[in-house]
């Protein structure tokens, strides 16, 4: 048997280098977080297969890892697949979030403001900034109705963005209690929601014709179709919500809740949020989302020059009352990690140092009093606040200098 020295594909090795961009960045997220007072917690990677498959994930759920049973439970003379499965690789955070607060909501405050920082895993085609396995840091507030958690949320999480360095992103607000409504205002099936919403994520891509043509082939009334794609014709980053709900007819009953729920939190969080952190917060009412367990207001970051999001979050009142059964109020925000991390490689980031970084080399034939003397000079320099690397001196003593530069030591001391 051969053994393979590349990883899994859609999984990667971490060089020392990205390790520390990566811890980095873990650092300066959890540390933000936490000052708007959320608390870090953890689920495990494994969750139960009922729980993951409880259409709640969207087309998350056709990218599960499943775990096969074990021992006496498993039976491979089954003719049901589903026979050998029950449990699961998670595929994000916040389905074992809802697990968790059922399971715990007697020892946790109301609201709950939680922050989670792991892995999760999905079975999906790999490209840039896309993998099987990769980081989700989430924070989420459970127990307040009010849109003083979405406005906490988006603070919070532009707070985050701003001090990892972004600028130029655009923070989109929608909510999907007005798709909804703009749905049934065009007379299509409530059953065929979600279907249509699929459907109208691809709107950035194949444009309003794209969608009109994709509606067609599901057989729906042309007239229906094109009332519907006529609401995302004329949209911009300056569209105001009020007059977008007057102008499609929609500012009766659900609707005018949703209107009047988007337009207060873009209001509040443009005054909260500092002037350090330089965005543009929009309303667009062709923001959609993939999880079917959105119950509200959703919301969305892209970053100018790149065609993916780096944060996408909303409000999801109904899923942890599937495992208690009672409705618990939620809303969540998720920045993604691994396009943050991209990014900032893109951009040449060098993860700043609070000390110098100091190389204490020692000749391999340095007897025992020169190893002690520099054992007790890297002691010192380590106890002044600084890196210290305390190695062997090669025979090629200039590339092993530059390589050590390469890794940001700027200063040299030879035993």
């Amino acid at each position: 048997m051969a053994y393979i020295k590349t990883p899994v594909k859609g999984m990667s090795d971490a060089l020392p280098r990205d390790a520390r961009l990566r811890q980095y960045v873990k650092g300066i997220i959890s540390e933000t977080y936490q000052k708007f007072g959320f608390s870090e917690i953890e689920t495990p990677c494994v969750e139960h297969i009922e729980n993951l498959t409880g259409k709640q994930g969207g087309e998350n759920e056709k990218l599960i890892f499943k775990i096969m049973k074990r021992g006496e439970k498993l039976d491979l003379t089954t003719e049901n697949p589903d026979d050998l499965c029950d449990s699961g690789l998670r595929y994000d955070l916040t389905v074992p979030l809802s697990r968790y607060y059922a399971c715990n909501a007697n020892n946790l405050p109301v609201p709950f403001k939680a922050l989670q920082i792991g892995n999760v895993w999905r079975a999906e085609r790999p490209q840039k900034g896309r993998f099987r396995q990769f980081v989700q840091c989430d924070i989420d507030i459970l127990g307040d109705p009010s849109c003083l958690a979405e406005i906490e949320l988006i603070s919070a999480t532009l707070t985050t963005l701003g001090k990892l360095g972004f600028e130029g992103f655009t923070v989109r607000v929608n909510d999907r209690r007005l798709l909804k409504a703009m749905a049934a205002l065009c007379s299509f099936p409530e059953d065929d929601y979600d279907k249509i919403f699929i459907i109208l994520d691809k709107l950035d891509k194949i444009g309003v014709e794209g969608v009109k043509n994709e509606l067609l082939a599901c057989g729906y009334a042309e007239e229906n179709i094109d009332k519907y794609v006529s609401m995302f014709k004329d949209i911009s980053e300056n569209t105001d919500v009020a007059e977008y709900a007057e102008r499609n007819s929609l500012s009766d009953g659900v609707a005018a809740d949703a209107i009047k729920n988007i337009a207060d939190i873009l209001d509040c969080v443009k005054v909260n949020i500092s002037d350090a952190v330089s965005c543009k917060l929009v309303f667009d009412p062709s923001l959609v989302r993939g999880m079917s367990y959105y119950t509200g207001t959703i919301f969305e970051i892209g970053m100018d020059g790149y065609s993916f999001s780096v944060a996408g979050g909303g409000r999801y009142d109904e899923m942890i009352g599937r495992f208690s059964g009672h409705k618990v109020p939620a809303c969540g925000f998720s920045i993604g990690f691994e396009r943050i991390v991209t990014i900032l490689k893109d951009k040449g980031f060098e993860v700043p140092s609070s000390g110098g970084k100091y190389a204490v080399l020692v000749s391999k034939n340095a007897d025992k009093q020169t190893m002690l003397n520099a054992f007790s000079k890297a002691s010192s320099l380590r106890e002044e606040g600084n890196t210290v690397l305390l190695t062997s001196r090669q025979k090629n003593v200039k590339f092993q200098k530059d390589q050590l530069l390469s890794e940001g030591y700027t200063e040299f001391i030879e035993f």
